[in-house]
């Protein structure tokens, strides 16, 4: 029951470090916090493949700036 409550207490205190330390902390402390965090940033991010999204509209806007230039 001990060990469980010991990672719970760990857990919390590593979330704390991740989320608010370079706020509280000083010195490298704080940059360390801060380059821990950009680093889970940057892993979650690049977890999602970039992905160019098309415009449904695009034929339509093509054909009325045609049909415009005409006019």
């Amino acid at each position: 029951m001990r060990s469980k409550n010991l990672l719970t207490i760990i857990g919390i205190l590593a979330l704390l470090f991740i989320g608010i330390g370079d706020t509280v902390l000083p010195g490298s402390l704080g940059e360390a916090s801060k380059n821990t965090r950009q680093s889970i940033n940057q892993f979650i991010i690049g977890l999602f493949p970039d992905k160019e999204f098309t415009n449904p509209n695009e034929r339509t806007e093509e054909a009325v700036e045609e049909v415009n230039k005409k006019q």
